[in-house]
């Protein structure tokens, strides 16, 4: 059954809405993936804030215009899908990364990170960095490791003089007077 011009208009409109927010997305083929497969793949992608679709090439291309991602999505051709979002690129980037690497028939076209298109190893590679929440905790980390080293350091001194005149009293280094 064909698609209305009004209906296409709707979806144009639509994810244009949708992409004007977002300046994190990944471009995808996904032939020959089972219906389950897919169905994990939004679930999971869901789960980090993600949003997952399958898009018509001309429509995808009119919906990006104005856009940080209009240069991913200009000149598709084959099979194509998208996955967005306005949050944490590396989340989306290890859902995606993960499932390539167990359904073969899902390969990643082109990205965007921070409205710049990047290419595919530059997706894998993002997928191996850290959590938004792993970095910011190790970044605490080092903020108050110093602080940490001044208090212990500070405790240090009278804590090892306590140390030193208790070793006296027991050897009977004072004399009484």
């Amino acid at each position: 059954m064909a698609v209305t011009k009004a209906k296409k208009t709707e979806q144009v409109e639509k994810l244009s809405k949708d992409l004007s927010n977002v300046s994190h997305m990944v471009v995808a083929t996904y032939t020959k993936m089972t219906v389950s497969q897919d169905f994990e793949l939004r679930k999971a992608l869901r789960g980090v804030g993600a949003k997952y679709q399958v898009v018509k090439n001309t429509l995808a291309e009119r919906a990006a215009k104005g856009t940080k991602v209009e240069g991913a999505l200009k000149d598709l051709a084959g099979v194509t899908s998208i996955a967005y979002t306005t949050g944490d690129p590396v989340a989306m980037a290890k859902v995606l990364t993960k499932l390539a690497k167990d359904a073969p028939e899902f390969t990643f076209k082109v990205g965007v990170v921070e409205g710049r298109v990047v290419s595919i190893k530059e997706i894998e590679s993002l997928a191996t960095l850290p959590s938004r929440e792993e970095l910011l905790s190790k970044l605490l980390f080092l903020i108050n490791a110093p602080a940490q080293r001044l208090a212990t350091a500070i405790n240090a001194v009278p804590r090892n003089l306590a140390v030193v005149i208790d070793q006296a009293v027991q050897q009977k280094k004072f004399k009484e007077a």
